[in-house]
């Protein structure tokens, strides 16, 4: 799949995968840190932003569609920074692609299968706004905080443009036991960087065994006071944490 991206500076490439249900501009503010030393590319992955919808919908077919982008760009020596479902798609590129891979940092997701309801009141209210038929934003805000936050909510919003949803909501429902789920990978033996916000339960002290046993040469930094979306909470701690290991 010929995947939506968005090329900004120059050097060493630094490829930028974000989250579900988000789009290339989720990691802008790791984009803009990075890009007067290094050519910066934001990718929005299949079902999301502006790159093609599909009715399949698993981390082999989205690791598949960076490979092409990285065979049509002609990179190496990447560095790989994948947030949530991006970091499960970066993680999954460690089986295709490692002798291009330079660095591989994962935020805020481990190797490992989610609980099924950890998206629950997501897809409530998501349903109950694209059964409604209703179109105005402020309506949509509305009736979605209902079920969720007001961060996640304007998390939400950042992908409804022109009175539609960027992303594929019908495929990724539908397919949400392959994105929340993980099939363990063959061991990579080069040093990573995961790096997880202390109230996030997305990377528990119990998921050390699993990172370990499929990143040996794992590094975990944890941010104090920082959630799930550590980059954006918490972004000089995050930048200063990627430059540091990058630079090393």
């Amino acid at each position: 799949m010929k995947l939506n991206y968005k090329i900004q500076g120059k050097g060493q490439p630094i490829i930028l995968l974000h989250g579900l249900f988000g789009n290339l501009d989720n990691l802008s503010i790791l984009a803009r840190a990075f890009m007067d030393d290094y050519q910066i590319i934001q990718v929005d992955l299949r079902n999301h932003g502006l790159s093609p919808w599909s009715d399949e919908m698993n981390y082999s077919l989205m690791a598949d569609d960076i490979l092409q982008l990285v065979d049509a760009l002609a990179l190496n020596d990447i560095i790989l920074v994948g947030h949530s479902m991006g970091g499960k798609v970066a993680m999954r590129l460690t089986e295709c692609i490692s002798s291009s891979i330079a660095n591989l940092i994962v935020l805020d997701i481990a190797p490992v299968s989610y609980a099924s309801d950890s998206h629950t009141n997501v897809f409530k209210a998501l349903n109950t706004c694209i059964a409604s038929g209703i179109t105005d934003r402020n309506a949509i805000q509305n009736m979605m905080n209902q079920y969720l936050s007001v961060p996640t909510t304007q998390f939400l919003l950042k992908s409804y443009k022109n009175e539609g949803w960027l992303f594929n909501f019908k495929a990724i429902e539908q397919h949400y036991e392959e994105i929340r789920g993980w099939q363990e990978i063959p061991p990579y033996r080069q040093p990573v960087l995961f790096i997880r916000g202390s109230k996030s339960n997305y990377m528990r002290d119990e998921y050390q065994t699993d990172i370990l046993a499929q990143f040996p040469y794992a590094t975990v930094e944890t941010v104090e006071g920082a959630n799930h979306n550590v980059h954006y909470e918490k972004p000089q701690h995050v930048i200063n944490l990627i430059r540091d290991w990058i630079t090393s």
